[in-house]
């Protein structure tokens, strides 16, 4: 998976774990769901590196329910440079934010992966 720029993405500091609840109501807004946790740190980087990571796949249909996503922020702490929306039925992920160009705004990744299930398998351990 293709992830913005390597400036933007080594500028990364924190990331926030969302437990996606819906899709957006309206384009470029922030997917809506519970925080439920933050990665900084070397987690950080293993976090990106493991996304970066995952295998392309063709596109499937389920209608795309994301169940979770990650917003990535700078040292500011203000607007998320990115978020990333995960639907690990149809394997699309959907990114936005002032750092993410047209081309990889849609991507398809392999959920049936080492990768993406280490990937899931992160994303629900932060869940107690």
């Amino acid at each position: 998976m293709q992830l913005p720029a390597p400036a933007v993405v080594a500028a990364t500091a924190l990331i926030e774990v969302v437990r996606i609840s819906g899709l957006p109501g309206r384009r470029g807004a922030p997917y809506p769901g519970a925080v439920v946790a933050h990665w900084a740190g070397d987690e950080v980087g293993d976090v990106l590196a493991l996304i970066a990571s995952l295998p392309g796949s063709a596109q499937h249909r389920c209608g795309f329910s994301p169940g979770w996503g990650v917003r990535a922020y700078d040292e500011a702490l203000d607007l998320p440079l990115y978020e990333a929306a995960f639907c690990f039925s149809c394997d699309e992920v959907r990114m936005q934010g002032p750092a993410v160009p047209p081309a990889l705004a849609t991507q398809f990744f392999a959920a049936d992966t080492e990768q993406a299930q280490a990937l899931l398998t992160r994303f629900r351990g932060v869940v107690r």
